[in-house]
């Protein structure tokens, strides 16, 4: 996959998890994009590492968007727990 193809699957995959796990997340479209790019690369590396499952480095295929979603999951979670819910007013 070429470089555009990882922003457009970053993009997208960043979008789909913010979808699933609503919040006040800082970051506009940069950060959902980078999220979603770093999340895929996290999702990845789960799959080989936990799963034993390589990812295809094809953009179309569905496991690489579960992948990467996942990913992306993964990272606001962990942004959660760490930084707290950003719902909350301060």
């Amino acid at each position: 996959m070429g470089i555009v193809s990882w922003i457009v699957l970053g993009l997208i995959a960043g979008v789909i998890a913010k979808i699933l796990l609503p919040g006040r997340d800082p970051g506009g479209l940069v950060g959902t994009t980078l999220t979603g790019i770093v999340g895929s690369f996290v999702g990845g590396w789960l799959s080989v590492k936990v799963l034993d499952r390589p990812i295809p480095k094809d953009i179309f295929d569905l496991s690489t968007w579960v992948a990467a979603i996942a990913g992306s999951l993964v990272l606001l979670i962990l942004y959660r727990l760490l930084f707290g819910n950003s719902t909350e007013r301060r």
